[in-house]
Formats: structure tokens, sequence, C-alpha cells
């Protein structure tokens, strides 16, 4: 077989592999590592390749932002920040129809700015947001698709786990790619409360509710003491890195230092929480090096078959507009999306398509704010959409199912496609902060 099949073939078997449960980053280095031995019939170049794909990957010293902000993101979520962010936007949201899934979407992009964790916030809005609107007879479907919506936030706000992830494959800045993130992550925390609203107006039925009559405007000390925590820890670690006071690493260090601080002063900390912290951060660090080692040696693999120089190719010959390049490129990213999680989407899909992207003059940090967005309607899609399991697990309740999640989910992943196709239109929305 030649290289180019050889090459077809082994991404196919990742995919399949990856479908049948084999755990992501051993499917993407096995394959990668067989059919780099295949291609080359040369056992000690693969085992050289695969040394030079750790060493080139994990052992950077950027890479400390990973653990960096997953420790911060837990620390805070631990501290309750979440609800505390949550009690105030539902307090300004209380009387308008559908506000308190309003109040959750806004709840939901303060927190990511803070976690960069749709799973953090998919579990802690599960816990609060959840029984608050079936308590005021919110439509069930309705309540968990507003949770599972607005998790994904935590994907696109800065600082993002998967931007990062997104920077290194594609050698991009990671204080860039953050910067591109907001105006895309507040345009589609924008548009989910248009949606609400339009729902609320035109489909009452499937939002349902009734007024929260019982509560209380918020005080201001009220306002300050659940907000300030927040709103500082935001403007030490975004304004740190957005105005070059701190390099995102810093940045990371100093969000951990004041987000445990915060956590001890609001007397939400002991040593069995931080210990358990420790622990969690440790379990995703290691999980998510250990899938950029396996991307990196899959990119690799890539290069040697000439998979990326041969679509490229292909699509050249053919003559394919820009439109269609992106029509085809959103397309496989919304099929991998009902299999895989956003991180693999990013690590198969990115390697093969930036080869052609880079030539045609086209921005790479826009190009991963496309890929991030259209990765996560993933999470809301059938059968794999990960926020709607964590919703499903954390809710523990048999009388919301896995079906009334997805369906429910289902209004916010066409809000976030309409987003995506404004943000192809008009690449200017992704690149005038970091112009």
């Amino acid at each position: 077989m030649s290289p180019i099949e050889i090459g077809l073939i082994s991404v196919v078997a990742i995919v399949i592999l990856i479908y049948l449960g084999m755990y992501i980053p051993v499917a993407l280095g096995v394959v990668s590592f067989i059919s780099i031995w295949l291609m080359r019939d040369n056992f000690t170049l693969a085992v050289n390749l695969l040394k030079i794909a750790i060493g080139d990957s994990v052992m950077e010293y950027t890479f400390a932002t990973i653990p960096l902000f997953t420790f911060m993101g837990l620390i805070v979520s631990k501290a309750g920040l979440g609800a505390d962010i949550y009690e105030v936007m539902n307090s300004g949201f209380r009387r308008v129809k559908g506000g308190i899934g309003m109040a959750t979407v806004g709840a939901n992009a303060v927190f990511a700015a803070v976690t960069g964790s749709s799973i953090a916030s998919a579990s802690v809005f599960a816990k609060v947001a959840v029984p608050q609107m079936i308590r005021f007879d919110y439509n069930k479907r309705f309540a968990v698709g507003v949770v599972a919506g607005s998790s994904v936030l935590g994907m696109i706000i800065p600082p993002s786990a998967m931007l990062i992830i997104y920077s290194f494959v594609a050698e991009q800045s990671v204080g860039a790619m953050f910067l591109a993130g907001i105006i895309p992550g507040l345009m589609l925390a924008v548009a989910y409360v248009g949606a609400i609203w339009f729902m609320g107006k035109f489909t009452p039925g499937f939002v349902g509710g009734r007024p929260s009559s019982d509560y209380e405007w918020m005080n201001w000390g009220e306002i300050a003491s659940k907000t300030l925590p927040t709103v500082g820890l935001i403007a030490i670690v975004l304004g740190g890195i957005y105005t070059g006071w701190l390099t995102p690493v810093e940045a990371g260090a100093a969000g951990s230092f004041f987000g445990l601080l915060i956590a001890i002063l609001k007397r939400r900390f002991s040593l069995r929480v931080f210990w358990h912290t420790l622990i969690e951060t440790g379990h995703i660090t290691a999980a998510i090096l250990f899938l950029i080692t396996a991307a990196s040696i899959y990119s690799r693999m890539l290069g040697l078959a000439g998979l990326p120089n041969e679509l490229a190719d292909i699509l050249a010959e053919s003559q394919m507009s820009f439109l269609w390049i992106m029509v085809i490129y959103v397309c496989l990213m919304l099929f991998l999306g009902t299999l895989l999680d956003t991180a693999s989407i990013i690590l198969i899909v990115v390697p093969l398509f930036l080869p052609l992207i880079e030539p045609m003059g086209l921005s790479l940090i826009w190009f991963g704010i496309i890929t991030v967005v259209g990765a996560e309607i993933g999470l809301l899609t059938p059968p794999l959409g990960i926020s709607c399991f964590v919703i499903k697990a954390t809710l523990d309740d048999d009388q919301i199912s896995l079906k009334d999640v997805f369906l429910g989910a289902l209004p916010f992943a066409g809000v976030m496609l309409i987003v995506l196709i404004l943000l192809i239109r008009f690449p200017v929305l992704s690149l005038a902060i970091v112009n």
C-alpha cells in the first residue's frame, strides 16, 4: 500500500476505534505509530518519532497553563462562585418570561471566564439552575436545555482549555487565541438570551414557567459580596494577559493563588478539599497532555503520508471556492461531533486542514475560533454529547431522561450553528481585538 492509502486507513481506523470505546490518546498514538512503521518499514524510526513528539509537545514551558488554569477552575467551582453569580443574575431577570433561563446563560458566561470548562459549568448549574426552574414550573426539557447550551460557553470564552489545545496544535499564541474568543463568546451568550426571549414569546409551551415574585431585589451590598470575587479574579487573569503584564502561565499561577485565597476567605475550603482538587487537577492535566502527545505523533504521521497535501491538491483541482471548503469542514466537524469529544475533533481534523488553510492566506487564529465553535456543537448532539451526559448524571432524576436533555439542547445547538455561520462570513468578529 502507498503512504496515502495507509494514511487514509489510519484516520478511519482511529475514528472507528474511538467510537468502539478505545481511549482516545491510545487510539491516536497506537494507530499513528503502526502507520509510520508500515509506511517506512522502520520500527526504529517510528520509536524515534514518538520520542520527538513527546519532547516537542508536553515538555514545553507553555504547557504549564493547563494544570494552572485547571486548578483555578476547580477551586473556584468548589468555592461556590457559580452559585453566587447565578443568584445575582436571577435577581435581575426574575420578572422576565424565561428569565431564570436568561439568568443561567448570564451566570454561565461569567463563570466561563473563570473556569474555562464546560464540564464544570454543566455540573454546577445542573445542581443550581435546573431545580430552580422546575420549582417555578418551567418545562423540564427547556430547563436542562438551557444548562446544556450555556455550559459550552466555557469552551470559547477565555480562558478555555480547547483554545489552549488548538493553540499548541496550530502553533499559535495562547494570548491571541484568548483575545479572539471574547467577541464570539459574548455573541453566543447574547444569541442564547435572544433565543430564550423568542421562545418565551412564540413557543411559551416549550418554555413554561411562572413569575418568580417571591424573589426580592438584592441590595448593592449583597450584589457586591457575590460578584466582586469573580470580577476581581477575571480582572487579574484576563486583564493581566491582555495588558501584557502577565504571560498566560503567570496569569494561571496568579489566578490559582487568588482563587485559593477566595475559597479560604469564603470559608469553603479545607485540607480535604484542597487535596481532592490537586488530585483532580492531576488527572485532568495528565489526560490533556496525553492527548496532545498522541496528537503530535498523529500529525507527524499525516505529514509522512502526505495526506494534507493530497487533500489540498484534490480541493485545488476541483476549484472549490472558500465557501464550499468551509461547508465541507463544518459538516465534517458536525458529523464527528456526534461521535467524538471536542478535543478529539480538534486533534484529528485540524492537522488535516491546516496545510490547506494557511496557503489561502486565512488567519489561523480565526480558523481556531471556527474550529472550537463548530466542535462545541457536538457537545449538545447525540449520541456523545458530553455536556448532556454530565447534566443527566449530575441531576440523577428519573423524571428527566437523557432524551429530554438532548431535545432541550437541540434549539441551542441550532443557535450555535447560526453564530458559527456569522463568524465564518465575518472573520473580523474574531480578529477585531487581536489586530
